[in-house]
């Protein structure tokens, strides 16, 4: 008679916390979603600014020439140039963020 009552018993419980986990598991996976998205996307076009800034830090090198802007998540903006002086010409990428340069790497163009 126990084993009669046991079985309901058990197949309640274990239907009652498989829900629970599947929602702990939905939780989870709907946080890591948000921590992958650490910034909402930005409507404004921020490249100008961007372009502006990391010009003037180039500028401090040598002539300058923009090639390209790319506004990623958050109104992140990478801008790639070329800074050329009297005797090299070289390739730059410039991140601003938050309206400054947060980041420039300058490389030798050879070949």
């Amino acid at each position: 008679m126990s084993r009669v009552l046991l079985l309901p018993l058990l197949l309640t419980v274990g239907m009652g916390t498989s829900g629970c986990v599947a929602g702990m598991v939905a939780g989870a996976a709907g946080a890591a979603a948000r921590a992958a998205t650490d910034r909402p996307e930005v409507a404004d076009d921020r490249r100008p600014a961007a372009t502006e800034a990391c010009h003037a830090r180039a500028a401090t090198l040598g002539r300058v020439a923009i090639i390209d802007a790319d506004q990623g998540a958050g109104g992140r903006v990478t801008v790639w140039g070329t800074v050329e002086d009297a005797s090299q010409r070289r390739s730059f990428e410039c991140r601003w963020d938050k309206g400054k340069v947060t980041g420039f790497k300058l490389r030798a163009i050879t070949g």
